[in-house]
């Protein structure tokens, strides 16, 4: 949390805006901004200021209702003033129909962004597609078998890492993915992802040419 924290600032000093998903473990903001939305509900959001929208996609027999509540008025927040910038808060429940199963899913975020629920709406998910992107290695969920673990997972054990310290996580994850990206650009074996990074760890030759390609 105290990273989050540290980013949304530096964001902001950039002149930039953030998105930040919240999560449960991350304590009271977490729950302070989930009893913001409940208390909105409970009566049907009448009074407040809000933005809401919401999209469907249909294709090969899925359906996927994604809507997004946004509020801007966040007097009662009491952690406002720790985050730099802050300016909205949003609730995204998504839904996913396929062959008669239905999944859902809610999540939370705050942004420096005015409250706009198509803008707030529309940079989550290119967020969702951009890491869900890197952790398939350039193969979307759509197309991936859902038995299928992640390229990331298989060949560098991603999810067995234990880094916790500092800013290593994020860096150790940056790595893996110009890794993964150098590794998928050669063309001239047929071999894994697995293989190929085997092979340059042994074959000091084949290291080269992956890191000058």
């Amino acid at each position: 949390m105290s990273c989050q924290k540290e980013i949304a600032t530096a964001i902001a000093l950039q002149q930039a805006d953030y998105v930040l998903a919240l999560k449960g473990n991350q304590g009271s903001l977490f729950e302070d901004v989930q009893w913001l939305f409940n208390q909105a509900q409970s009566v049907e959001f009448a009074g407040i200021t809000h933005d809401f929208i919401q999209t469907v996609d249909k294709g090969h027999g899925r359906i996927e209702i994604r809507q997004c509540w946004t509020l801007s008025d966040l007097t009662y927040l009491t952690q406002k003033p720790l985050w730099t910038g802050l300016q909205s808060v949003a609730m995204v429940h998504s839904e996913r129909r396929l062959g008669g199963r239905v999944s859902t899913q809610t999540r939370y975020f705050i942004s420096s962004r005015p409250g706009n629920a198509s803008e707030i709406a529309q940079a989550v998910r290119d967020h969702w597609k951009i890491e869900n992107s890197l952790h398939w290695g350039g193969v979307s969920a759509r197309e991936a078998s859902p038995a299928e673990p992640p390229l990331l997972d298989v060949s560098f054990r991603e999810d067995n890492c234990r880094i916790r310290s500092g800013y290593a996580a994020q860096n150790m994850a940056l790595l893996r993915h110009i890794a993964l990206n150098l590794l998928g650009q050669d063309k001239s074996t047929g071999r894994g992802i697995a293989a190929k990074r085997k092979r340059a760890g042994w074959d000091q030759a084949y290291l080269v040419k992956i890191l000058t390609q």
